[in-house]
């Protein structure tokens, strides 16, 4: 469930707080997905490596700070934790890169073209779930793999984190070389 104290604004609000001085864009998806397409400016420390570094993001980035991610989910896992850990002035770009792609603004785009790691998970669980049903014609204990999918992707809507998404963004495909954790406090303040 979203923190009902960080405020979700749109495109053009997110646009016109960019054009400010005190503003940061911190992206939270994987570096290969931040390589793929960003907003120009952004500062990118991935939702899972954001634990170790809360303090000194909170203590030392100062402004309005907005949160990216691809739809939402992990922005909000974000804007969770700093708010948590005392940082007052986030906003969430409501749809994430979805919808700032979707209205055309303007992106920064890498060489390599990624699939999202909502579009993998999609993948990854629709085709276990395919091979498990099509698998207990002849072994029919295997549809068993497919429930406990279904009752995995539940879980993940229910509390907003998905392990097949935390396990996926491990791979060395979704590991880019964008992401260097002390570039990216430094550029946020936090160094």
């Amino acid at each position: 469930m979203p923190n009902q104290s960080v405020q979700s604004i749109g495109v053009p609000e997110v646009q016109s707080l960019i054009q400010e001085a005190n503003t940061l864009v911190l992206d939270v998806r994987t570096p290969g997905e931040f390589e793929t397409a960003h907003i120009d400016g952004a500062v990118n420390i991935p939702v899972d490596q954001l634990d170790p570094h809360l303090r000194e993001i909170v203590h030392n980035a100062g402004g309005t700070m907005v949160l990216v991610c691809q739809s939402g989910g992990r922005a909000e896992q974000a804007a969770d934790k700093l708010s948590k850990e005392g940082k007052d002035d986030l906003v969430l770009l409501e749809g994430g890169m979805n919808a700032w792609q979707q209205a055309g603004a303007p992106v920064r785009r890498g060489e390599v073209q990624r699939w999202a790691l909502e579009r993998q998970v999609r993948l990854v669980a629709g085709s276990i779930v395919l091979a498990s049903v099509g698998a207990s014609a002849f072994f029919p204990r295997t549809k068993w793999l497919g429930a406990g999918v279904g009752g995995g992707l539940v879980f993940a809507a229910v509390s907003n984190s998905c392990m097949m998404a935390s396990l996926l963004s491990k791979l060395p495909y979704n590991r880019g070389a964008a992401c260097d954790i002390d570039q990216a406090l430094t550029r946020l303040g936090a160094r």
